[in-house]
């Protein structure tokens, strides 16, 4: 797992999605989960918190939604590490349809249909 120092605070930076705005204990009680469960999903490679300065973990509005996503799989009976694996398939064939549909669009191809 790598770590990165958070950049500066900007005017917009709580706009940001990606900016790591919470502490660890403001994340669980955000998601309804425990920092266990997070410092979990860290280990399983689903988010990497970012650390402050003083090396604690900062989680962004971004980390918060996929926490949230792996605690309602995990609320359903799916094992944590599988919940993992599930989001991280879900994000990569979500960004592969959207690179298809680019190039389709740049190449001027319609979608084809399976019949």
């Amino acid at each position: 797992m790598t770590t990165a120092t958070i950049r500066p605070h900007t005017p917009d930076s709580l706009d940001d999605d990606d900016y790591p705005a919470y502490t660890m204990g403001r994340a669980a009680a955000m998601t309804g989960t425990t920092p266990g469960f997070l410092r979990t999903l860290g280990d399983q490679g689903l988010i990497t918190p970012l650390r402050s300065e003083g090396g604690h973990r900062r989680y962004s509005r971004y980390q918060l939604r996929i926490a949230m996503r792996a605690r309602d799989l995990v609320d359903q009976g799916t094992p944590i590490d599988a919940a993992c694996r599930i989001i991280i398939l879900e994000d990569q064939l979500e960004e592969a349809l959207r690179i298809n549909e680019q190039l389709r669009h740049n190449t001027g191809q319609q979608p084809t249909t399976d019949t």
